[in-house]
Protein backbone atom coordinates (compact mmCIF):
# COMPACT_ATOMS: atom_id res chain seq x y z
CA UNK A 1 0.00 0.00 0.00
CA UNK A 2 1.16 3.50 -1.20
CA UNK A 3 0.06 6.17 1.29
CA UNK A 4 2.06 8.73 3.43
CA UNK A 5 0.74 11.56 4.71
CA UNK A 6 2.58 15.30 3.57
CA UNK A 7 4.05 16.06 6.50
CA UNK A 8 5.97 12.94 6.66
CA UNK A 9 6.79 13.33 2.81
CA UNK A 10 8.12 16.85 3.10
CA UNK A 11 10.62 16.00 5.81
CA UNK A 12 11.75 12.48 3.93
CA UNK A 13 12.15 14.99 1.27
CA UNK A 14 14.15 17.66 3.48
CA UNK A 15 16.81 14.52 4.82
CA UNK A 16 17.23 13.26 1.50
CA UNK A 17 18.80 16.30 0.12
CA UNK A 18 20.72 16.85 3.39
CA UNK A 19 21.46 13.20 3.21
CA UNK A 20 23.02 14.01 -0.27
CA UNK A 21 25.60 16.76 1.32
CA UNK A 22 26.86 14.54 4.12
CA UNK A 23 29.97 12.37 3.51
CA UNK A 24 29.41 9.14 4.82
CA UNK A 25 30.42 5.63 4.00
CA UNK A 26 27.13 4.08 5.47
CA UNK A 27 25.64 1.51 3.20
CA UNK A 28 22.27 2.75 3.92
CA UNK A 29 23.06 6.17 2.07
CA UNK A 30 25.15 3.85 -0.65
CA UNK A 31 22.15 2.02 -1.54
CA UNK A 32 19.82 4.96 -1.63
CA UNK A 33 19.55 6.43 -4.92
CA UNK A 34 17.46 9.13 -6.20
CA UNK A 35 15.47 6.20 -8.03
CA UNK A 36 15.21 4.18 -4.76
CA UNK A 37 14.20 7.02 -2.81
CA UNK A 38 11.49 8.10 -4.98
CA UNK A 39 10.22 4.46 -5.63
CA UNK A 40 9.71 4.01 -1.51
CA UNK A 41 9.26 7.68 -0.25
CA UNK A 42 5.33 6.70 -0.89
CA UNK A 43 5.27 3.28 0.93
CA UNK A 44 3.90 2.96 4.23
CA UNK A 45 3.89 -1.02 5.88
CA UNK A 46 0.81 -1.24 8.39
CA UNK A 47 2.81 1.28 10.89
CA UNK A 48 6.32 2.26 9.53
CA UNK A 49 7.19 4.90 6.94
CA UNK A 50 10.48 4.72 4.41
CA UNK A 51 11.66 7.31 7.32
CA UNK A 52 11.13 4.96 10.18
CA UNK A 53 13.63 2.59 8.45
CA UNK A 54 16.50 5.30 7.72
CA UNK A 55 16.27 7.66 10.65
CA UNK A 56 18.60 6.62 12.62
CA UNK A 57 21.49 6.71 10.05
CA UNK A 58 20.03 10.32 9.31
CA UNK A 59 21.22 10.96 12.60
CA UNK A 60 24.27 8.73 12.77
CA UNK A 61 26.03 9.26 9.24
CA UNK A 62 28.76 7.31 10.93
CA UNK A 63 27.02 4.74 10.85
CA UNK A 64 28.36 1.04 9.36
CA UNK A 65 24.75 0.40 8.39
CA UNK A 66 22.50 3.25 9.21
CA UNK A 67 19.26 1.73 8.74
CA UNK A 68 16.43 -0.82 10.99
CA UNK A 69 13.56 -2.68 9.89
CA UNK A 70 10.67 -1.02 12.25
CA UNK A 71 8.84 -4.54 11.82
CA UNK A 72 8.42 -7.58 9.64
CA UNK A 73 7.09 -6.08 6.63
CA UNK A 74 9.74 -3.96 6.05
CA UNK A 75 11.94 -6.19 4.57
CA UNK A 76 9.25 -6.87 1.77
CA UNK A 77 8.30 -3.38 1.12
CA UNK A 78 11.16 -1.76 1.51
CA UNK A 79 13.46 -4.47 -0.26
CA UNK A 80 14.67 -2.68 -2.88
CA UNK A 81 16.82 -0.60 -0.13
CA UNK A 82 17.13 -4.03 2.07
CA UNK A 83 18.24 -6.06 -0.50
CA UNK A 84 21.64 -4.41 -1.62
CA UNK A 85 22.45 -3.22 2.07
CA UNK A 86 21.74 -7.04 3.10
CA UNK A 87 23.68 -8.65 0.37
CA UNK A 88 27.25 -6.74 0.73
CA UNK A 89 27.09 -7.19 4.66
CA UNK A 90 26.39 -10.60 4.42
CA UNK A 91 29.08 -11.31 1.32
CA UNK A 92 26.65 -12.51 -1.14
CA UNK A 93 23.03 -12.72 -0.63
CA UNK A 94 21.06 -11.52 -3.68
CA UNK A 95 17.68 -11.24 -3.70
CA UNK A 96 16.76 -14.35 -5.72
CA UNK A 97 18.96 -17.04 -3.08
CA UNK A 98 17.02 -18.26 0.12
CA UNK A 99 18.37 -19.36 3.37
CA UNK A 100 18.39 -22.78 4.00
CA UNK A 101 16.37 -24.55 6.35
CA UNK A 102 16.47 -24.61 10.53
CA UNK A 103 19.48 -27.04 10.85
CA UNK A 104 20.76 -27.16 14.80
CA UNK A 105 22.38 -30.58 13.64
CA UNK A 106 24.20 -32.69 16.92
CA UNK A 107 26.51 -30.36 19.48
CA UNK A 108 28.70 -33.49 19.51
CA UNK A 109 30.55 -32.73 15.57
CA UNK A 110 31.83 -29.86 18.05
CA UNK A 111 34.74 -30.57 21.26
CA UNK A 112 36.28 -28.57 23.85
CA UNK A 113 38.56 -25.48 22.32
CA UNK A 114 40.85 -26.13 25.20
CA UNK A 115 41.70 -29.30 24.33
CA UNK A 116 45.12 -28.27 23.44
CA UNK A 117 45.98 -26.08 26.48
CA UNK A 118 43.98 -22.96 28.56
CA UNK A 119 43.56 -20.47 25.37
CA UNK A 120 39.93 -19.92 25.38
CA UNK A 121 38.71 -17.72 28.73
CA UNK A 122 34.88 -18.27 28.37
CA UNK A 123 32.52 -19.14 25.43
CA UNK A 124 28.96 -17.87 24.37
CA UNK A 125 26.71 -18.74 21.51
CA UNK A 126 23.31 -16.60 21.58
CA UNK A 127 20.92 -15.63 19.01
CA UNK A 128 18.03 -13.19 18.55
CA UNK A 129 14.63 -14.17 18.18
CA UNK A 130 11.46 -11.69 17.38
CA UNK A 131 7.68 -12.61 18.56
CA UNK A 132 5.60 -13.24 15.18
CA UNK A 133 2.69 -10.28 15.64
CA UNK A 134 4.40 -7.61 17.22
CA UNK A 135 6.21 -5.30 15.60
CA UNK A 136 10.43 -4.42 16.18
CA UNK A 137 11.09 -2.24 19.13
CA UNK A 138 10.72 1.24 17.58
CA UNK A 139 6.97 0.49 16.89
CA UNK A 140 5.91 -1.00 20.11
CA UNK A 141 3.50 0.71 22.30
CA UNK A 142 3.61 0.71 26.22
CA UNK A 143 0.86 -1.60 26.21
CA UNK A 144 2.57 -3.68 23.75
CA UNK A 145 6.06 -3.77 25.39
CA UNK A 146 4.20 -4.84 28.71
CA UNK A 147 1.97 -7.87 27.21
CA UNK A 148 5.29 -9.19 25.20
CA UNK A 149 6.81 -8.99 28.09
CA UNK A 150 3.96 -11.12 29.65
CA UNK A 151 3.89 -13.70 26.67
CA UNK A 152 7.46 -14.53 27.20
CA UNK A 153 8.02 -14.71 30.77
CA UNK A 154 5.52 -17.32 30.65
CA UNK A 155 7.42 -18.94 28.42
CA UNK A 156 10.59 -18.75 30.53
CA UNK A 157 8.36 -19.96 33.35
CA UNK A 158 7.91 -23.46 31.52
CA UNK A 159 11.78 -24.10 31.32
CA UNK A 160 12.58 -27.40 33.45
CA UNK A 161 16.10 -28.89 34.38
CA UNK A 162 19.34 -26.99 34.19
CA UNK A 163 17.29 -24.27 32.08
CA UNK A 164 15.05 -23.22 35.04
CA UNK A 165 15.19 -19.97 36.52
CA UNK A 166 13.73 -16.55 37.52
CA UNK A 167 12.67 -14.04 35.04
CA UNK A 168 13.51 -9.90 36.75
CA UNK A 169 12.06 -7.06 34.91
CA UNK A 170 14.60 -4.29 35.50
CA UNK A 171 12.08 -1.48 36.56
CA UNK A 172 12.12 -3.85 39.67
CA UNK A 173 15.64 -4.15 40.25
CA UNK A 174 17.31 -1.74 42.41
CA UNK A 175 20.42 0.81 41.33
CA UNK A 176 22.67 -1.58 43.26
CA UNK A 177 21.28 -5.47 41.87
CA UNK A 178 21.71 -3.55 38.08
CA UNK A 179 25.02 -2.30 38.54
CA UNK A 180 25.95 -5.84 39.79
CA UNK A 181 24.98 -7.64 37.20
CA UNK A 182 26.68 -5.27 34.70
CA UNK A 183 29.42 -5.55 36.41
CA UNK A 184 29.43 -9.11 35.50
CA UNK A 185 28.85 -8.80 31.88
CA UNK A 186 24.73 -10.49 32.77
CA UNK A 187 22.37 -7.42 32.27
CA UNK A 188 22.00 -5.22 28.77
CA UNK A 189 21.56 -1.08 29.40
CA UNK A 190 19.80 0.99 27.54
CA UNK A 191 20.39 1.51 23.88
CA UNK A 192 23.35 3.39 22.46
CA UNK A 193 22.56 6.67 19.90
CA UNK A 194 22.34 4.48 17.01
CA UNK A 195 18.93 2.13 18.72
CA UNK A 196 18.22 6.00 20.65
CA UNK A 197 17.84 7.40 17.12
CA UNK A 198 16.06 4.60 15.69
CA UNK A 199 13.11 4.79 18.53
CA UNK A 200 14.06 1.74 19.99
CA UNK A 201 14.58 3.14 23.54
CA UNK A 202 10.99 4.27 24.25
CA UNK A 203 9.34 3.85 27.42
CA UNK A 204 12.37 2.47 29.08
CA UNK A 205 12.88 0.36 31.41
CA UNK A 206 9.30 -0.57 31.59
CA UNK A 207 8.93 -3.91 29.24
CA UNK A 208 12.43 -4.75 29.54
CA UNK A 209 13.71 -7.64 31.44
CA UNK A 210 16.72 -10.63 32.52
CA UNK A 211 15.87 -14.36 32.69
CA UNK A 212 18.87 -16.31 34.48
CA UNK A 213 19.36 -19.96 35.30
CA UNK A 214 20.70 -20.92 38.20
CA UNK A 215 24.24 -21.11 37.73
CA UNK A 216 23.89 -17.84 35.11
CA UNK A 217 24.87 -20.39 32.17
CA UNK A 218 21.57 -19.74 30.65
CA UNK A 219 20.54 -15.81 30.09
CA UNK A 220 17.52 -14.22 28.07
CA UNK A 221 17.31 -10.84 27.89
CA UNK A 222 13.98 -9.05 26.65
CA UNK A 223 13.14 -6.41 24.84
CA UNK A 224 17.00 -4.85 24.66
CA UNK A 225 18.03 -4.52 20.67
CA UNK A 226 15.31 -7.44 19.98
CA UNK A 227 12.08 -8.96 21.53
CA UNK A 228 14.68 -12.12 22.62
CA UNK A 229 18.51 -12.51 23.35
CA UNK A 230 18.62 -15.97 24.00
CA UNK A 231 22.21 -16.70 25.73
CA UNK A 232 24.44 -19.63 26.91
CA UNK A 233 27.54 -19.28 28.29
CA UNK A 234 30.41 -20.57 30.53
CA UNK A 235 34.28 -20.30 31.40
CA UNK A 236 36.33 -22.22 29.55
CA UNK A 237 36.14 -23.22 26.25
CA UNK A 238 33.16 -26.12 25.66
CA UNK A 239 31.55 -24.84 22.87
CA UNK A 240 29.56 -28.53 22.78
CA UNK A 241 28.33 -28.16 26.06
CA UNK A 242 27.21 -24.49 25.92
CA UNK A 243 25.34 -25.15 21.90
CA UNK A 244 24.00 -27.84 23.43
CA UNK A 245 22.24 -26.02 26.22
CA UNK A 246 21.48 -23.46 23.55
CA UNK A 247 19.73 -25.64 21.21
CA UNK A 248 17.48 -26.86 24.24
CA UNK A 249 16.36 -23.25 25.38
CA UNK A 250 15.86 -21.85 22.33
CA UNK A 251 13.85 -25.59 20.82
CA UNK A 252 11.58 -25.49 24.36
CA UNK A 253 11.00 -21.46 24.03
CA UNK A 254 10.56 -22.08 19.38
CA UNK A 255 7.78 -24.84 20.77
CA UNK A 256 5.88 -22.00 23.38
CA UNK A 257 6.75 -18.90 21.19
CA UNK A 258 5.86 -17.98 17.70
CA UNK A 259 9.29 -16.72 16.17
CA UNK A 260 8.79 -14.20 13.12
CA UNK A 261 10.66 -16.40 10.50
CA UNK A 262 10.74 -15.25 6.21
CA UNK A 263 11.51 -18.62 4.19
CA UNK A 264 13.65 -16.17 2.55
CA UNK A 265 16.02 -14.34 5.22
CA UNK A 266 15.24 -16.61 8.10
CA UNK A 267 14.93 -15.50 11.48
CA UNK A 268 14.23 -11.92 11.06
CA UNK A 269 15.13 -9.26 13.59
CA UNK A 270 15.19 -5.57 14.33
CA UNK A 271 18.70 -4.91 12.14
CA UNK A 272 19.90 -6.08 8.99
CA UNK A 273 22.90 -7.93 10.35
CA UNK A 274 21.03 -10.00 12.32
CA UNK A 275 19.30 -12.24 9.72
CA UNK A 276 19.25 -15.98 9.17
CA UNK A 277 20.08 -18.19 11.81
CA UNK A 278 20.77 -14.80 14.45
CA UNK A 279 22.87 -16.90 15.83
CA UNK A 280 26.85 -15.65 16.97
CA UNK A 281 28.93 -18.07 18.60
CA UNK A 282 32.09 -16.30 20.35
CA UNK A 283 35.11 -16.91 22.54
CA UNK A 284 37.34 -14.76 24.57
CA UNK A 285 40.69 -16.21 24.21
CA UNK A 286 44.71 -15.31 25.14
CA UNK A 287 46.62 -15.15 22.19
CA UNK A 288 50.01 -13.95 23.40
CA UNK A 289 51.96 -14.84 20.06
CA UNK A 290 49.23 -14.07 17.40
CA UNK A 291 48.20 -11.03 19.58
CA UNK A 292 51.30 -9.13 18.12
CA UNK A 293 50.83 -9.79 14.97
CA UNK A 294 47.45 -8.87 13.86
CA UNK A 295 47.92 -9.79 10.30
CA UNK A 296 48.16 -13.59 10.48
CA UNK A 297 45.52 -13.45 13.17
CA UNK A 298 42.79 -11.37 10.92
CA UNK A 299 43.86 -13.60 7.77
CA UNK A 300 43.42 -16.73 9.75
CA UNK A 301 40.22 -15.63 10.72
CA UNK A 302 39.13 -14.55 7.13
CA UNK A 303 39.35 -17.71 6.38
CA UNK A 304 36.92 -19.23 8.35
CA UNK A 305 34.38 -16.36 8.23
CA UNK A 306 35.39 -14.77 11.92
CA UNK A 307 36.19 -11.40 13.37
CA UNK A 308 38.95 -11.33 16.02
CA UNK A 309 37.82 -7.43 17.64
CA UNK A 310 39.76 -5.17 19.76
CA UNK A 311 42.56 -6.02 21.73
CA UNK A 312 40.67 -8.24 24.40
CA UNK A 313 39.98 -11.20 21.48
CA UNK A 314 36.40 -11.86 21.19
CA UNK A 315 36.56 -14.13 18.38
CA UNK A 316 33.00 -14.79 16.62
CA UNK A 317 31.52 -16.06 13.72
CA UNK A 318 30.69 -13.24 11.16
CA UNK A 319 27.95 -14.84 8.93
CA UNK A 320 24.80 -15.51 9.97
CA UNK A 321 22.54 -15.62 6.68
CA UNK A 322 22.68 -18.23 4.27
CA UNK A 323 24.46 -20.89 6.69
CA UNK A 324 22.89 -23.65 9.41
CA UNK A 325 22.63 -23.01 12.61
CA UNK A 326 25.35 -25.93 13.23
CA UNK A 327 26.81 -24.96 9.51
CA UNK A 328 27.72 -21.38 11.67
CA UNK A 329 29.22 -22.91 14.51
CA UNK A 330 31.30 -25.80 12.97
CA UNK A 331 32.57 -22.84 11.23
CA UNK A 332 33.88 -21.10 13.89
CA UNK A 333 34.44 -23.93 16.00
CA UNK A 334 37.22 -24.99 12.94
CA UNK A 335 38.24 -21.45 12.80
CA UNK A 336 38.86 -20.72 16.17
CA UNK A 337 41.09 -24.46 16.25
CA UNK A 338 43.19 -23.65 13.58
CA UNK A 339 43.95 -20.25 15.14
CA UNK A 340 45.20 -21.62 18.14
CA UNK A 341 47.19 -24.11 16.39
CA UNK A 342 48.84 -21.43 14.55
CA UNK A 343 49.69 -19.78 18.73
CA UNK A 344 50.60 -23.04 19.35
CA UNK A 345 53.18 -23.21 16.55
CA UNK A 346 54.53 -20.00 17.24
CA UNK A 347 54.99 -20.85 20.80
CA UNK A 348 56.72 -23.79 20.31
CA UNK A 349 58.99 -21.99 17.57
CA UNK A 350 59.68 -18.71 20.24
CA UNK A 351 58.72 -16.36 17.98
CA UNK A 352 56.73 -13.18 18.58
CA UNK A 353 56.61 -13.79 22.35
CA UNK A 354 55.01 -11.65 24.13
CA UNK A 355 52.21 -10.92 27.08
CA UNK A 356 48.42 -11.52 26.68
CA UNK A 357 46.09 -8.95 25.75
CA UNK A 358 43.00 -10.55 27.58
Amino acid sequence: MERVDPETLATLEKEYRRLKGVSSRMLMKKYLTKDVFDKLKYRVTEAAHALDVIKSGLANPDSGIGLYAPDAESYTLFADLFDPVIDQYHGGFGPSERHPGIDFGSADSLGDLNEWGDYVVSTRVRCARSIEGYPFNPLLTAEQYAELEQDVEVALDTLDGDLAGYYRPINRLSLEEQDKLLEEHLLFKQGDRFLEAAGACRFWPDGRGIFLNADNTLVVWVSEEDHLRIISMQDGGDLRQVYSRFVRAVTALGDRLPFSYSQRLGFLNFCPTNLGSAIRASVHIRLPRLGNDRRILEDTADQFHLQAKDFVFDISNRRRLGLTEIEALQEMYDGVREIIRLEKTMEKNGSRKGSAYF
